[in-house]
């Protein structure tokens, strides 16, 4: 593995003012893989465990500045994105990624909170498909992105592992890890798709309402793994078992959806 303490891994998305998701749960999940986090903020967001009361972007030009600036000095060994807010953004991180060359990337196609507010105008989603799926390393959909990106949302396992496959064939991912926590049930059932090869895993749910920055502390932690040199589907189980740890010892901040134990 890399020497993690020399390894730089960037994140690209939104600020969160209660510190459960985006720009701060990445920092702090790279600090716990002892990487060395970089950051491109895209939005700022008034939020909590109950919600987001508002949002701004960040402009698309400030949006560049920024990646072009860690690019420059702080090459990163991998990226992640997450909140992009709008199509002028994505425009934006696409170019700036493919100007940079920068790899391994992790897209989590960021839509809505935990709370279920919008995070992404409806002109967005075209641009991600078309602009960042083809850059994108590895996909992390939840099962409502999944519905959003292929109109179709998955009910049960088997069509999770079909939308898996048509995010990879019909989209253009590399790879695409479809995330079934909002399926119900004991168990909990992730499905990755790498175009070969077809694997779920699954773990024990977890009953609890600290789930606040779920799918941004995992695709942070698949960067840090990618980054360290970690092989894909070893990476993903490594990002899904920190995930479950953090969630089972979360601090129970707040009065909404909590958020978890980034050092756990």
């Amino acid at each position: 593995m890399a020497d993690a303490a020399r390894t730089i891994v960037l994140t690209i998305a939104g600020s969160d003012s209660g510190g459960g998701a985006g720009i701060q749960a990445d920092l702090k999940t790279f600090a716990r893989f002892g990487v060395y986090g970089a950051s491109v903020i895209t939005a700022v967001t008034a939020q909590n465990t109950r919600g987001v009361s508002a949002w701004e972007r960040v402009t698309p030009a400030l949006v560049g500045a920024q990646i072009d600036a860690v690019a420059a000095d702080l090459r990163p060994a991998a990226i992640k994105s997450g909140m992009l807010g709008d199509a002028e953004v994505v425009h934006t991180v696409a170019d700036g990624i493919r100007r940079h060359g920068l790899s391994p990337y992790v897209l989590d196609p960021v839509m809505a909170a935990t709370s279920g507010d919008p995070l992404l105008a409806p002109d967005a989603i075209s641009a991600i498909v078309t602009e960042l799926f083809p850059l994108a390393t590895l996909v992390t959909p939840n099962l409502d992105e999944v519905g959003m990106l292929l109109g179709d949302r998955p009910n049960d396992v088997a069509a999770m592992e079909r939308a898996a496959r048509a995010l990879v064939a019909e989209r253009g991912a590399h790879a695409a890890l479809v995330k079934g926590g909002h399926l119900t049930g004991e168990e909990l059932v992730d499905v990755l798709f790498d175009g070969t090869r077809l694997r779920r895993f699954a773990h024990q749910r977890v009953a609890t309402t600290s789930t606040h920055g779920t799918g941004c502390t995992l695709s942070a932690a698949l960067a840090a793994a990618l980054a360290l040199g970690v092989p894909l589907h070893d990476a993903v189980e490594l990002g899904l078992e920190y995930v479950r740890r953090a969630i089972v010892s979360a601090p129970g901040l707040g009065a909404g959806h909590g958020p978890l134990n980034h050092f756990a």
